[in-house]
């Protein structure tokens, strides 16, 4: 009996189990199903009411985005780590990045609705002063983009272009913006500033040409500090308007945050220069077009420089085409001067100093193939290796400016392509990978992102059509100053009038030895064979 009970017994455990397991799976099948059409239900009324979590590459109003400035009402800017695969596609045959796509709507909405208005409680306070002929094409995309990186003030100093009415009117017309004409005023007033009596600049003085420029831009820096300690400004930095700050190493890609973390007993931090490497020679828009630079000297290990040296200036007299020596932006402090346009000083302490290791500031120089009949038409000197000493320092410069004197449309092309254009895929791919040449696409998303975005149509046509009576004055005097002729006499005599005897009357004023000693620091070439460094690698 026992034993037939237990025959019996089993096939009702079986049933008992059968049951149970389908009705196990019955469930799970009805939770698999509701689930996601639960979760898609509860993302249709989020998005519906606006809570959706935004795509950071589209959102306008998301406040978690460790890019935008405290405070501000729409904080949203991408991380870095999506910039390449956001960057548009750079328009050229033999770039090896041709993968990248272009987005039909602004990849970087940096702030909403573009506003750009001044933000009060920004720290620390950043300026930039500048010395420009420019037009708005040029200033239009460099102003903004350092809008974006968090500078809030500019002096510009404007003669030619950008001191025409059609220009200044628009740029007066934008927050945060002083602009400053090159009137027979200023040059007066300048005359008698503690620059002129000093002897640090002497040597660059009653010069034409780039000597000239390096002259006013010293004496607008020396002006532009008083500005921008009477706006509360906390650095200052000087920068042409070919130049864009490069503010790597930092959580955010912001000035506002790399200077914010600048140790308070440092006055000054030099940002080493890239050079643009331009790959075309139909470049119009450098800002947009440019993603190629040369790594300056300082980023680079000395025998990978030394090392590659000859290949990377492709018979040209430098490692770079102009100026290596970076540029540097100041702590506003008491004493504080210029110590011409690629470094700043003080009257009564030797400054103390760091060297970015990251952050560069990237030049776009001779980008575009106009570039060399541009410094062909604004100096008079003539076209032989001895005279044009006299109105450049480096020696590219000097080069270029004789083949735009002396060679037919044809043959400045040519040459054009031959030292200015990368067109050496190979070449180029073996700098790439040894970090002499690389990539840096920020500044075109953001420019491209600015442009799509209407920002800078909206700021020329919400200008008011006119300037005041005594600005259109100005603005003219500053263009009728400009254009005197080079080639007839100095003119760089304007300012301080008086010429040579006035420079053998000047008196030097009793100051700190340290300072006395100081000569202005000039645009500077990278190292190359002749040094020390170059032998020893």
């Amino acid at each position: 009996m026992p034993s037939h009970h237990h025959h019996r017994s089993t096939p009702l455990l079986s049933s008992s189990a059968s049951t149970s397991s389908q009705s196990f799976l019955s469930k799970l099948i009805v939770l698999l199903t509701v689930l996601p059409l639960s979760l898609a239900l509860l993302a249709f009324v989020l998005q519906w009411r606006g809570g959706a979590v935004s795509d950071p590459t589209i959102a306008t109003t998301a406040s978690t985005s460790r890019w935008a400035p405290h405070g501000s009402q729409h904080e949203v800017f991408p991380g870095m780590e999506t910039l390449a695969s956001l960057a548009p596609k750079v328009h050229s045959s033999s770039s090896d990045c041709s993968s990248l796509v272009r987005s039909a709507s602004p990849s970087f909405p940096y702030y909403g609705e573009w506003k750009f208005g001044i933000e009060t409680n920004l720290k620390p306070k950043i300026c930039i002063t500048t010395s420009t002929s420019a037009g708005l094409d040029q200033i239009l995309p460099w102003m903004f983009y350092h809008k974006v990186i968090g500078v809030t003030d500019f002096f510009l100093f404007v003669e030619g272009k950008a001191a025409s009415p059609n220009v200044s009117r628009v740029l007066e017309s934008i927050p945060g913006v002083k602009v400053i004409y090159r009137t027979r005023e200023l040059e007066e007033q300048q005359s008698k500033s503690r620059i002129w009596n000093e002897t640090w600049l002497s040597s660059f003085f009653y010069k034409p040409c780039n000597y000239e420029l390096f002259v006013k831009q010293s004496l607008n820096m020396e002006m532009a500090i008083v500005m921008a300690r009477d706006a509360g400004m906390d650095w200052i930095l000087h920068l042409d308007t070919d130049e864009l700050i490069h503010p790597a190493g930092t959580s955010e890609y912001s000035l506002r945050q790399l200077l914010l973390d600048v140790p308070s007993n440092v006055d000054m931090v030099v940002f080493p220069n890239y050079e643009s490497s331009v790959e075309r020679d139909d470049i119009k828009d450098p800002f947009s077009e440019v993603t190629m630079f040369k790594k300056n000297y300082d980023h680079l290990p000395k025998d990978t420089y030394f090392g590659m040296y000859k290949e990377s200036t492709r018979g040209n007299p430098n490692y770079f085409l102009t100026y290596g020596n970076g540029k540097s932006v100041a702590r506003i402090q008491d004493h504080l001067r210029p110590n011409g346009a690629h470094r700043w000083h003080n009257y009564m302490k030797t400054p103390n100093e760091i060297k970015l290791e990251e952050a560069a500031v990237l030049h776009y120089t001779y980008t575009k193939f106009s570039d060399l009949t541009s410094r062909r038409d604004r100096c008079g000197c003539k076209p032989t290796k001895e005279d044009v000493k006299r109105c450049f320092m480096l020696e590219f410069d000097r080069s270029a400016f004789i083949i735009a004197s002396t060679a037919t449309q044809e043959e400045m092309l040519n040459w054009y392509r031959e030292h200015v254009v990368w067109g050496d895929k190979e070449l180029k791919m073996k700098l790439l990978r040894k970090g002499i040449l690389t990539r840096i696409y920020a500044p075109m998303v953001i420019v491209q992102g600015l442009r799509e975005s209407g920002v800078f149509s909206s700021v020329i046509t919400s200008a008011p059509n006119t300037l005041s009576r005594d600005k259109f004055l100005a603005s003219i005097d500053s263009s009728n100053s400009s254009r005197t002729d080079s080639s007839k006499s100095h003119p760089s005599r304007k300012i301080g009038r008086g010429g040579d005897n006035q420079a053998s009357a000047r008196k030097v004023l009793e100051i700190d030895a340290i300072a006395s000693h100081q000569v202005a620091v000039p645009p500077l070439s990278p190292p190359g064979p002749e040094t020390d460094d170059f032998v020893k690698a």
